[in-house]
């Protein structure tokens, strides 16, 4: 007879530390429950500085020879392992953008008052990827149909987005788009110009290589790998890290 004895403890672990993480990755604090969501910064919306955080994204932060591409797509834990597997893309830093306070935390996104959705910046290398490419991968790896949420995240600072940084990435950001709208009658997935990008504290940087078993429990719990197989079916590529 199967004993289910390990396979019941592994539920006692995982739910255990699901309670402990939290069930969103704004309740997660990445770990360190100093930079937990702090409720003393939902008391009062902060001031709008717009005029420096709604500034064009600045094309001339990008190296020589590279090019970048910016997307939303819920929790940036998430974003990043699936750019990250792919050859070409250089770097990808999780961060905040789309938003009008300038200078923006973690608590303050994670509050709901800054505007700002978590996003990944990749910097990619146009002559072994392209952007069409990255388009591709974004699409499957989100659920269009969302809105103001992905998975277990709800709020604005969990909606999915594109955000070109030129002319040629609108084109090919709105053309995708309208692809995706022909599967689904209601696609939520924004496009909005790229404008001034916060990257978010280091905690968060490559958070699932620095704490692989919190990530995974997290990941598992938000059931996102569950709801873009039902969604895309064989598109998805399981890059969970």
């Amino acid at each position: 007879m199967l004993n289910n004895k390990p396979f019941a403890a592994l539920k006692v672990a995982l739910a255990a530390s699901l309670l402990i993480a939290g069930s969103a990755c704004a309740q997660s604090g990445a770990g360190n429950t100093s930079n937990a969501v702090d409720t003393s910064v939902t008391s009062q919306p902060p001031v709008n500085q717009g005029s420096a955080a709604t500034q064009p994204f600045d094309n001339s932060t990008v190296p020589a020879g590279k090019a970048v591409a910016i997307f939303a797509g819920g929790c940036f834990w998430c974003m990043e392992p699936p750019f990250d597997a792919l050859d070409g893309v250089e770097s990808t830093i999780s961060g905040y953008t789309n938003g009008q306070l300038a200078d923006p935390g973690y608590k303050q996104v994670s509050a709901g008052y800054t505007g700002h959705t978590e996003a990944v910046k990749i910097v990619y290398d146009p002559a072994k990827i392209s952007y069409q490419q990255l388009l591709d991968v974004f699409w499957v790896n989100v659920d269009p149909t969302a809105e103001n949420r992905q998975f277990c995240d709800s709020g604005s600072q969990y909606r999915s987005g594109i955000y070109p940084v030129n002319e040629e990435q609108r084109r090919l950001a709105v053309a995708s788009k309208q692809q995706v709208e022909k599967e689904f009658s209601e696609v939520y997935t924004e496009i909005e110009s790229a404008n001034t990008y916060y990257d978010a504290e280091d905690y968060h940087q490559d958070y699932y290589q620095k704490n692989p078993i919190r990530y995974k429990y997290y990941r598992y719990g938000c059931g996102r790998d569950k709801q873009l197989e039902d969604l895309w079916g064989s598109r998805y590529q399981h890059q969970s890290g």
